[in-house]
């Protein structure tokens, strides 16, 4: 058992090293690291196959599917354009207004597609009025994690904490979202004092914005009514999951069906544009995790956690809080996260049981979700808007984003701290 333990740990230290470089494809990190574990006979295939979150993965699919055929009909970018529109192409009240639809969007769809769609509009934007796109797109991304925050669905780290503990979208709606507005708030205002001077442009550059027609990115009006029927379906099935006794992923698969049904759409068109790539780096880092459970790993160092804090579940809580939004900051939140809902399990009964850990699952989610603003590695969100500005011309530095952010993060989890304190503990 000594042999199979320090090579679980050994693959996972390589694993998460390689992650971290990030010079190799995430998915196959992960997946070679599961190899690895099952060819060394550290665990065999049933076990491997014991130890993935297949609600985690069915919600993720399902809800992908939805997403790329409601691209097609872009209204997402015409939320986008309108949003400029209505403050009269006023930088500021557009870096607002943009940030405000990004954190909407993070929290019904996830941030990742979110970024993917809006950032291509505000660079165009940005463009026009001949300036910097820097703090718009640094506020997106702050944005997109906050939003992301709030919901079940709106950032990965939410949807396996969901999916390990049976929370649902409702309770990380009362319990993490309402918190959120007042993190945008308190995010803002440091933005006003460090960019609202900078931004100014003339009546002319104004103009040009205004004469953006909306109405022509929207494609397909037929198609566009059946997304809309199917995604306020799918989000009143996540409100009501509790009393309909639905699992996350159930809901989100069949909302995907029943578009795939009345949509028309080519189903194959649809499956190429699912974020595979995340899909198999799921499912390799939960056999990499599931491993370090299965030898004994994860409740050697549960153990280590209550003896360091004498079992007193506020420190616990706080420990949590801070040390998720660190580490979120300089690494994938995703592999952290894994690894901390069995450690969590583990320290279950030592606590009082499954309801007195309720305030240690919120302060996972705060800590990494926000924690992923500290740096421009921190979460999926960060790297993909980090590409579309190196690809236009603007690109965002480590340390001129880590700058801005890193203290930013602090302060909204400062402002979380005081929220668990007030609410839980």
């Amino acid at each position: 058992m000594e042999t199979e333990l320090i090579t679980a740990v050994g693959i996972f230290i390589i694993v998460y090293g390689l992650l971290i470089w990030d010079k190799l494809n995430r998915a196959v990190v992960s997946l070679l690291g599961a190899s690895a574990l099952l060819l060394t006979g550290v665990i065999n295939q049933e076990e491997a196959i014991g130890g993935i979150d297949f609600n985690t993965i069915g919600l993720l699919v399902g809800m992908m599917s939805i997403v790329a055929v409601c691209q097609k009909t872009g209204m997402f970018q015409y939320l986008a354009i309108r949003s400029v529109k209505m403050v009269k192409g006023d930088p500021w009240k557009m870096l607002v207004s943009l940030s405000v639809v990004t954190a909407v969007l993070s929290a019904l769809l996830d941030n990742v597609t979110t970024v993917l769609l809006i950032a291509p509009v505000t660079l165009l934007i940005t463009d026009e009025l001949k300036i910097d796109p820097y703090p718009f797109l640094a506020s997106q991304i702050l944005s997109s994690n906050i939003g992301g925050a709030a919901t079940l669905i709106g950032d990965p780290p939410n949807i396996m904490i969901g999916s390990a503990t049976g929370l649902t979208f409702m309770d990380f709606l009362i319990n993490v979202g309402v918190i959120m507005p007042v993190v945008m708030v308190f995010t803002f205002v440091p933005l006003k004092l460090i960019y609202g001077r900078e931004m100014r442009v003339s009546e002319e550059q104004k103009e040009k914005i205004l004469r953006f027609k909306e109405s022509e990115v929207l494609k397909e009006p037929v198609l566009l009514r059946k997304c809309l029927f199917v995604l306020t379906g799918v989000i009143i099935g996540f409100v009501l999951q509790k009393p309909l006794h639905l699992e996350s992923a159930t809901i989100a698969i069949a909302g995907a069906t029943v578009l795939f049904l009345i949509s028309g759409e080519e189903v194959h068109d649809v499956m190429e544009r699912v974020e595979w790539t995340t899909i198999f780096f799921f499912i390799g880092l939960f056999i990499v995790v599931h491993a370090l459970v299965e030898v004994g790993f994860i409740s050697m160092l549960a153990n280590e956690m209550l003896k360091l804090t004498d079992g007193n579940i506020s420190t616990i809580v706080y420990l949590i809080l801070w040390v998720s939004a660190l580490a979120s900051a300089l690494i994938d939140n995703i592999p952290f996260v894994a690894t901390m809902i069995p450690l969590i399990f583990n320290m279950s009964d030592s606590l009082g049981g499954s309801e007195a850990i309720v305030p240690i699952w919120w302060a996972l989610s705060i800590g990494a979700c926000l924690g992923g603003n500290g740096s421009i590695i921190g979460a999926s969100a960060n790297v993909i808007v980090a590409g579309f500005a190196a690809r236009s011309g603007h690109p965002i530095g480590f340390f001129r984003f880590m700058k801005l952010a890193f203290p930013l993060m602090l302060l909204s989890i400062v402002i979380s701290h005081i929220y668990i304190y007030l609410r839980y503990l």
